[in-house]
């Protein structure tokens, strides 16, 4: 039976079939499930907690 992930960057479930994994030199592992997450998470080296349409969004009541 295939294992279904979650995007490290948003927390959303990765369909199987669907999805990239990247690979960083040190063998750490990241799968995301659009360009979207993984632009977001290593270009533009973007925080999932501030951006509101992620899952590991977090509300601060201020």
């Amino acid at each position: 039976m295939p294992r279904q992930y979650q995007c490290n960057f948003c927390g959303r479930d990765i369909p199987f079939g669907k999805g990239s994994t990247y690979v960083k030199i040190d063998g750490s592992i990241f799968r995301f499930c659009s360009k979207k997450c993984k632009t977001s998470q290593i270009t533009l080296k973007r925080k999932p907690r501030r951006l509101k349409w992620t899952k590991r969004y977090e509300r601060r009541i201020v």
